[in-house]
């Protein structure tokens, strides 16, 4: 159901993101209508979150049946707390993916908007869309005499325009639910020293799931769908040495790790230092000991030295039995996402490092490994266009079937034959978006409503 208004985009962007969506091979098969339809349908939903979370669950640790009783245990502590009225949680298993839980959202629900306003940045406001309460470091404004206690609306600054520390914000926002302060508001905005911790506890969100925070560390990890089915795809066996080359936070590199029984060698890369320490804690949280991480920038991880001894980056070619290319992209795909700021040139200016990624890759993977390419976006550019151009650029690969194959096929748009695009796994929330029955049971309707995604497999032969 449609309460918020479509992303909003840079006029710029709107129009390069219909020409994608309205490209000729498109217009060709489905029609002008059919194709427009499901480019505003597109912009509708990611400003929505989907109707449950996913939950990754360390079935490496315990069986799935005992993670899901210990899960529906503390998430009814937790909503017990906060509430007098008996609790039902559902918890599904998928039918497809043997290491998944889904809990449905309910939501939007008829929640009234209060005269009393807190307003949160948008990253803060699409957490509390998807379960979180609100921490005190996202909130911007609040009330001049706003104490702990106080029930208040939170409202979400969609374009970040409102000055931190403000009383209050006129411009371009939207509500997303009630709460209570936890703090004063001299408390938030103190300059003395960083301010923690909850500031607002969610009450009455307008999209009611659990809280995650603090919940099982070990036993489950909230990860989008596509995200866990990329693990697969990739098939990583005991034994054999992995490269995820884009690796923080390190949800994809603890799943690999988890699919090989901790037994081989995972390999991850990211530039950035403190990423790095995000991975080494989550593989420490989740008792994975065959994690090696490194602060390296991967387009530059092909050693030109064959005879080189040392442990870590830069590698000797055909270093892996398998390579994950988890590239950055535009993150179009991201939902809920209310308003991107960014221009058309950062928009594209992605393509570029995804091929001198893609370059090291098969460089770094041996004959006969698997190398797996993804982004959480939807432009043909980043998606299927990278991958006509890899098959013409590397003759020495070539598409994959994938398993489980739970998303859409591959866009029109980028010269690829039916064939081609068969073996290509897009996930298009906007083909079933205001299609979907919410008495369909959640596991049929989970593999529709995700988040926008995009997954490509090749063999190096």
């Amino acid at each position: 159901m449609s309460i918020f208004p479509r992303i909003s985009l840079r006029p710029e962007v709107t129009d390069y993101l219909k020409s994608v969506f309205l490209n000729k091979e498109l217009l060709a098969a489905v029609g002008h209508q059919e194709a427009e339809c499901r480019f505003q349908k597109l912009l509708t939903c990611l400003s929505h979150p989907p109707s449950y979370t996913c939950v990754r669950a360390s079935t490496h640790l315990a069986p799935l049946e005992e993670i899901r009783h210990e899960l529906g245990e503390e998430l009814k502590k937790q909503m017990c707390s906060s509430s007098s009225e008996e609790v039902s949680l559902q918890i599904l298993p998928h039918p497809r993916i043997p290491d998944v839980l889904l809990l449905p959202v309910d939501g939007p629900r008829p929640v009234k908007q209060l005269s009393s306003e807190v307003v949160v940045g948008a990253q803060c406001g699409t957490a509390v869309l998807r379960g979180a309460h609100v921490f005190a470091p996202g909130i911007v404004a609040s009330p001049k005499y706003m104490k702990a206690g106080d029930v208040i609306s939170v409202l979400s600054d969609l374009e970040g325009k409102c000055t931190r520390g403000a009383l209050g914000f006129q411009g371009k926002r939207v509500f997303v639910g009630n709460g209570v302060a936890e703090m004063d508001r001299s408390s938030i905005f103190r300059t003395d020293e960083p301010v923690k911790g909850i500031g607002v506890r969610m009450t009455e969100p307008l999209y009611q799931s659990p809280s995650f925070d603090g919940v099982l560390p070990s036993l489950v990890f909230l990860q989008n769908l596509p995200s866990v089915v990329v693990g697969h795809v990739l098939g990583p066996r005991p034994g054999e040495r992995i490269l995820d080359m884009c690796a923080a936070p390190g949800g994809k590199t603890c799943h690999i790790a988890a699919l090989m029984g901790d037994q081989g060698e995972v390999v991850a890369l990211d530039r950035i230092r403190n990423k790095i320490d995000r991975i080494r804690q989550n593989a420490q949280m989740l008792h994975l000991r065959c994690i090696k991480a490194y602060c390296f920038n991967s387009t530059q991880a092909v050693s030109s030295d064959p005879a080189q001894e040392a442990e870590g980056p830069p590698f000797p070619p055909e270093s892996f039995d398998r390579v994950l290319l988890d590239a950055p992209c535009s993150g179009l795909g991201q939902r809920p996402n209310m308003a991107s700021t960014w221009s058309l040139k950062e928009i594209c200016s992605y393509q570029p490092l995804q091929r001198k990624l893609f370059h090291a890759a098969v460089r770094l993977l041996k004959k006969g490994g698997v190398l797996v390419y993804s982004t959480c976006t939807v432009t043909l550019a980043e998606n299927e266009e990278q991958v006509a151009w890899a098959l013409n650029t590397f003759p020495c690969l070539t598409l994959q079937p994938q398993e489980p194959h739970v998303g859409a096929e591959g866009m029109l748009g980028a010269g690829l034959s039916p064939e081609q695009l068969r073996l290509l796994q897009r996930f298009s929330p906007e083909l079933s978006w205001d299609q979907t029955d919410p008495s369909t049971p959640l596991p049929c309707r989970a593999d529709r409503d995700t988040i926008g995604f995009f997954i490509a497999k090749f063999l190096k032969n």
